[in-house]
């Protein structure tokens, strides 16, 4: 759901109020000193360090990898007293206080990675009470806190609630509910760009179609984040746009608008100003988990098709936040993202974080449990020879859970 722009873009966002971190490392400066090993990526981490790793680790739950003890710790670490979190503290002992750049986005992602992972409840519900204490009259959500709604912080934290077992629509301020403020940023049915969502409203008012914050209106006005279970969507492809009065319709008419705008070539279009059009990556790899987890299995198909012909240099060039883009795209169209046009981006992702354990996906414990009951002596021996030795056994398995999302 966006979940997905650029560092840099990042760093105008806490200055502007702009939505969400990006889903790709840009070309930030370098940071003055080392990072920490248990951080995803090697770039500058202070605009989006949070949100990378939490993508990282959900990205790696969605394939059924267990992620590193020490990137979990890492993320954990990175949270303030009141339970928020910002892109990066380089010393986490000390404590946040007014000058600590905190966010809705960051502190969003990490609930959806810790709940999903399990076993993080006391972090999760400190980051859900700090979400909840600063949402918006209007039900929503800013980048920053007290800061103008705007739908990708809105379905971040949506997701960041379903995650931790809220109910999205219960949770309100001055009788709002987060899905309140995103019927209120969908355009209408009559126009350019009809039943689109925009980012914010302009200065006069008005409201212009944002494909990436379209793709995660969808997620957002369906109370889902950004783990979408394959076969899980909640309608069939869209239809015409109907006048919206309840978030299931905005979800259906903010599925059509996409699916209008990847029909002719398969991918949505990046255009910077000046400049020609180019494949949006990142926001297509957005669209196809908001289509999937609509129903649109046709349209979100043949765009992860697409990717899968042509994003793994994009990824490869951006780096950890890329790949767990589209590792979460693969698992909501029910694809292999260990096989993504040849390129495994699972063991990518991996590469770009700290040492990940062996043995570490449902996949590889099937193997070696077929290759132990092929063995002329049997599991058992094996267990029985350990047990004589004094080493408790003990089977390594995925921790992965059929939720959600997120």
């Amino acid at each position: 759901m966006n979940v997905r722009r650029s560092a840099a873009v990042l760093a105008a966002v806490a200055v502007l109020g702009a939505a969400a971190p990006a889903a790709a490392d840009s070309s930030p400066s370098p940071t003055p000193q080392a990072l920490p090993s248990a951080l995803y990526g090697d770039t500058d981490p202070q605009y989006d360090g949070v949100w990378r790793q939490s993508l990282a680790l959900l990205a790696q739950h969605a394939a059924g990898a267990e992620p590193p003890k020490a990137a979990v710790g890492w993320l954990t670490g990175q949270q303030c007293a009141d339970g928020s979190f910002a892109p990066f503290r380089a010393d986490s002992s000390a404590a946040c206080d007014a000058k600590t750049m905190v966010d809705t986005n960051q502190t969003a992602a990490a609930v959806q990675a810790l709940a999903a992972l399990g076993g993080h409840d006391a972090v999760t519900e400190k980051a859900v009470g700090w979400l909840k204490s600063v949402q918006n009259k209007d039900g929503g959500w800013g980048y920053t806190a007290g800061g103008a709604s705007d739908t990708n912080s809105t379905s971040v934290v949506i997701g960041a609630l379903a995650a931790a077992d809220e109910k999205p629509g219960e949770v309100k301020n001055s009788g709002k509910s987060p899905y309140d403020a995103l019927l209120g940023l969908e355009l209408p049915c009559t126009g350019e760009g009809a039943g689109a969502f925009a980012f914010q409203p302009e200065k006069d008012g008005s409201l212009a179609a944002n494909a990436d914050a379209t793709a995660a209106g969808v997620l957002g006005a369906l109370g889902r984040g950004l783990l979408v279970e394959p076969g899980k969507g909640d309608g069939e492809a869209a239809g015409s746009c109907v006048k919206a009065s309840t978030p299931e319709q905005a979800a259906a008419n903010g599925a059509a608008h996409l699916s209008g705008e990847l029909t002719a070539e398969g991918h949505l279009l990046a255009v910077t100003p000046g400049g020609e059009e180019q494949p949006d990556f990142g926001n297509t790899a957005d669209a196809v988990i908001a289509l999937a987890a609509r129903g649109d299995a046709a349209q979100a198909d043949k765009s992860y098709v697409w990717l899968e012909k042509n994003a793994a240099d994009w990824a490869a060039q951006s780096g950890p936040a890329a790949y767990a883009q589209l590792i979460l795209a693969a698992h909501a169209t029910g694809a292999d993202p260990r096989d993504f046009g040849g390129t495994d981006l699972v063991k990518q992702l991996q590469a770009a974080g700290p040492a990940a354990p062996e043995k570490t996906t449902k996949a590889t414990e099937k193997a070696e449990d077929e290759k132990d009951e092929s063995s002329p002596f049997g599991v058992w021996w094996f267990v029985g020879v350990c047990l004589v030795a004094g080493i408790g056994i003990g089977f390594l398995i995925s921790n992965r859970t059929k939720r959600q999302q997120p």
